[in-house]
């Protein structure tokens, strides 16, 4: 709780009025205000701040969002396209059958990982073009913290993977899966032509 501010005793009044006495006026003509002596054992009137202070006025954000990072639909719709916009609209549409498919939901992130290279890279070898890996969509979980906990480890994860080496090079484009593959639990991966050997 805070204190109030004690007035000032008698001694202290007659020293400031001494001091305030013996003041010289920066400007002196312009007319001098006084000030009606205030009563002893009275506290000093606080100042009037309210015209110095400027509020401005309050504004309501649009919404409030607490995890600013975009999703992995987002940042795969966001990556350059490197495949023919045709075969890309048809692959997009769900036009486009998978060649090979594997299911990574249920497993650990030590199994996906190593499943998923020998799975695109094979693929690759046996001269396949479109494959899809199904992560699952996650089940949320309890998120008692302050920090959002972002569901579905599996299919944050896997685009990052596929962006990586070994995979870096065998893969063209990654986009989620239209809703008759699995939609947002899947991934469509487009693969680049394996070059013959000797070949640059």
């Amino acid at each position: 709780m805070a204190r109030r501010p004690r007035g000032l005793h008698p001694d202290e009044q007659a020293l400031w009025q001494r001091v305030a006495g013996s003041a010289r006026a920066m400007h002196p003509d312009h007319p001098r205000r006084t000030d009606p002596p205030a009563p002893a054992g009275a506290r000093p009137p606080r100042p009037d701040l309210t015209a110095l202070l400027h509020f401005a006025p309050a504004r309501r954000p649009p919404g409030v969002t607490l995890d600013l990072a975009p999703g992995p639909e987002e940042r795969l719709k966001a990556q350059p396209l490197r495949m023919s916009r045709r075969a890309h609209e048809a692959m997009t549409r769900g036009r486009l059958r998978p060649e090979a498919r594997i299911d990574l939901h249920g497993l650990t992130l030590s199994q996906a990982h190593p499943a998923l290279i020998r799975f695109v890279l094979s693929s690759q070898s046996a001269g396949l073009r479109l494959v899809l890996v199904i992560t699952g969509k996650g089940r949320p979980g309890d998120d008692d913290g302050p920090i959002p906990q972002r569901v579905g480890v599996l299919r944050q994860q896997v685009p990052h993977w596929l962006s990586q080496p070994p995979m870096a090079g065998a893969v063209l484009q990654v986009t989620p899966a239209h809703l008759r593959h699995g939609g947002g639990g899947a991934l469509y991966v487009y693969l680049r032509r394996l070059r013959p050997a000797g070949n640059d």
